[in-house]
């Protein structure tokens, strides 16, 4: 299961100035896998070490963070020798234990040569203390598989053929559009998570009985996640962060009933209304990569961010397979439903996924009255209206609306519609599926 970020991690290795790498990204979305695998492909020997299987570990760090005693430690609980120059080392599950995540800064100073890669699940709950690196560390981040990366593991080279030839120009063929729509609704189902990806590709012979078992797979999945919320997280606030997470799945499937878009507390937990008291809750979602907050802005002028408030936004969650396990979306309903506007979210959900996998770390969405954009995009002062259209029908209203009063040069509709642009409005129909492409149109 060959990922992208392969090729982000050799740029790495061989960057001039490079520093201790951090990989962020939620529990079981590959990171140890693709290090390992980085570490085979790149280096003559990799050391991997984690530090929430064996918590004696953390005796490496106790007397002090010199990294050349640190290493000598570690060659002697590994029973290897360590090659500076040469070798790369992993310390898995790095927050873990007190004193890794800020050893990595003596490692930039005093030991610059040696390829150190930290990862963690719950990184992002330790990267605002006090002890963290700043400035002596480089990060990645793994999302969830994409779904290019998807038809990679489905072996479907003439789908991958007919993405990597796309440019742009002129529509794609109608067999291979009609092909690609119908591996996108599987990747619905099934979503990025690696294992659920597996599960499928072990068993596609029957694919409606391996469709059963990536729901099955899903809601081992989505246990284990509620156990790491329990376990990190407090009693009281685990409750509440949980039904948070929960909820997100009916949030967004009421939005797509007239009703407002932006994320209500209100009947969220019992008792429970406001925004503040369930912040704290929210910010952990984010923090541990479950769940992404878009901010509702109520104008479209540069920058953005200027005119959104902190308690108007959407919530959306990591994984779109995760997604319809946790909303009860029975595989043959996703899988045969006809892209009508009650599963708007769905291709709204998948568009946020591909666009935050292709790089774009912050969008917004845009609300004026009862005029709404899913999406915008923006970049060196410019913003891209990105409308999403589940379905053949593409009729935008709030886009005309948001476009009758902001002028943009470039308009994007994603949809079931093969490519067509018309340069003269800058108008661009654009395949759902190529959503993660949408920076390449931009540029």
């Amino acid at each position: 299961m060959e990922r992208q970020i392969l090729s982000d991690l050799m740029a790495w290795k061989a960057k001039k100035g490079r520093k201790p790498l951090i990989l962020k990204g939620a529990r079981q979305v590959g990171k140890t896998y693709t290090l390992k695998e980085f570490g085979k492909k790149a280096f003559p020997r990799f050391h991997y070490v984690n530090f929430e299987s064996d918590l004696s570990l953390g005796k490496l760090f106790e007397k002090d963070l010199k990294p050349k005693r640190i290493l000598q430690d570690l060659s002697f609980y590994l029973d290897t020798s360590i090659d500076i120059k040469r070798d790369l080392i992993i310390f898995d599950e790095i927050q873990n234990v007190k004193g890794a995540i800020t050893s990595l800064k003596y490692f930039a100073e005093e030991m610059p040569e040696l390829a150190i890669c930290g990862a963690g699940s719950l990184l992002g709950l330790s990267l605002g203390e006090s002890s963290f690196p700043v400035g002596k560390v480089d990060f990645l981040s793994l999302s969830p598989f994409s779904f290019e990366e998807f038809l990679r593991a489905l072996s479907d080279e003439k789908s991958l053929q007919v993405l990597s030839e796309f440019k742009f120009l002129k529509p794609l063929s109608d067999f291979a559009h009609e092909h690609l729509w119908e591996r996108l609704k599987l990747y619905f189902i099934i979503g990025g998570l690696p294992e659920a990806v597996l599960t499928y590709v072990d068993g596609q012979a029957d694919s409606f009985e391996a469709l059963i078992s990536v729901r099955k797979k899903q809601a081992d999945l989505i246990n284990a996640y509620m156990a790491d919320i329990a376990k990190h997280s407090g009693k009281i606030n685990s409750m509440h962060i949980e039904r948070l997470w929960r909820n997100i799945p009916n949030q967004l499937a009421r939005s797509q009933d007239s009703s407002s878009s932006k994320f209500v507390f209100k009947g969220v937990i019992p008792g429970i209304n406001g925004y503040v008291r369930l912040a704290s809750a929210l910010d952990w979602l984010i923090a541990a990569g479950l769940g992404y907050k878009v901010p509702i802005a109520n104008k479209s002028w540069s920058p953005l961010s200027a005119y959104t408030e902190e308690n108007f936004f959407k919530m959306f969650l990591f994984d779109i397979g995760i997604l319809g396990a946790l909303g009860n979306l029975a595989p043959k309903s996703l899988y045969d439903f006809n892209f009508g506007s009650f599963k708007g979210y769905i291709a709204e959900e998948f568009a946020l996924q591909e666009m935050v996998h292709s790089g774009k770390e912050k969008l917004y969405s845009w609300r004026e009255n009862t005029a709404e954009v899913e999406f915008l995009w923006e970049q060196d002062g410019q913003i891209i209206p990105i409308e999403i259209k589940s379905g053949w029908v593409t009729q935008a209203k709030s886009l005309k609306v948001y476009a009758e009063k902001y002028s943009p040069k470039t308009q994007i509709i994603l949809s079931a519609k093969n490519f067509s642009a018309n340069k003269k409005s800058g108008i661009y129909h654009v395949p759902l599926y190529l959503a993660s492409r949408i920076s390449e149109l931009i540029k």
